[in-house]
């Protein structure tokens, strides 16, 4: 059905376009700039979360004090309601806020956050401290995945700390490292909800997003617009997955070699 509007001029004439709707979608303002800014925040965000959370995942394997609480601490933002996340982040950006009044202590000019060209940062720092946590856990478990003899064997040969990283390490939790990079790909996909409870329908420039044209797609009842941008974003995310997994099916042949 929605291949089936895409190719119509609207519902009530169902007079077929081919790919007219395509090529309107593809010259629209609106769109343009929604897939700009969603292409821009997942290029960040989601390499961010997937090498900071091994990061920490790594430093919680080692013998540091306190490994616990720590771990809780990046835990915590999983038991939190989105809404209770947004009215915090809303008091700590406020033009107004703590965050302001700290860089004022350096003479620096305070910034309206989330109406400026900083705002995707706010969203990329809500983004990772939510879901570092949860990808931080699953690194964990791939790496006491890793078989502790291959572990042993490279001690004795005294190999580098690099060496057990890159050649044992990061070849066993391969599909560890997709399975966190596809969940972050998707999560990146569902941060609207978090921009829509701070800005509204319509965000700072820097802030609209793809989920944001569809949502003001969808109250206009734009049904073949609206199914136009699905194919074409659905399109995109098979691309992506499907790099994903060359990339560690590559990395695995070499696990079995």
């Amino acid at each position: 059905m929605i291949i089936y509007y895409s190719l119509i001029n609207n519902p009530m004439e169902q007079k077929f376009v081919f790919l007219d709707n395509f090529s309107a979608l593809l010259d629209n303002s609106a769109f343009i700039l929604a897939a700009k800014n969603t292409a821009i925040f997942s290029l960040l965000a989601v390499p961010l979360a997937v090498i900071l959370s091994l990061a920490l995942a790594l430093l919680l394997e080692s013998k540091i004090p306190y490994k616990s609480q720590f771990r809780t601490f990046f835990l915590s933002p999983m038991m939190v309601p989105v809404a209770s996340v947004v009215l915090v982040w809303k008091v700590v950006f406020n033009f107004n806020g703590p965050i302001n009044s700290f860089i004022a202590v350096f003479g620096l000019e305070p910034i309206n956050w989330l109406k400026s060209d900083y705002s995707q940062l706010v969203i990329i720092i809500l983004f990772l401290w939510k879901n570092l946590g949860y990808n931080m856990i699953l690194f964990m478990a791939g790496l006491n995945s890793i078989p502790k003899t291959l572990l042993e064997v490279a001690e004795i040969e005294n190999a580098s700390p690099w060496f057990k990283f890159v050649q044992i390490k990061l070849r066993f939790i391969s599909p560890t490292i997709l399975f966190v990079a596809l969940l972050s790909l998707i999560n990146s996909f569902k941060v609207f909800r978090e921009i829509h409870l701070l800005t509204g329908d319509y965000p700072y420039d820097s802030l609209y997003m793809l989920q944001h044209f569809m949502n003001n797609t969808f109250k206009a009842l734009d049904y073949q617009k609206l199914a136009t941008a699905a194919i074409l974003m659905g399109i995109v995310m098979i691309v992506i997955i499907g790099i994903l997994f060359i990339i560690e099916n590559y990395f695995g042949k070499d696990v079995e070699g």
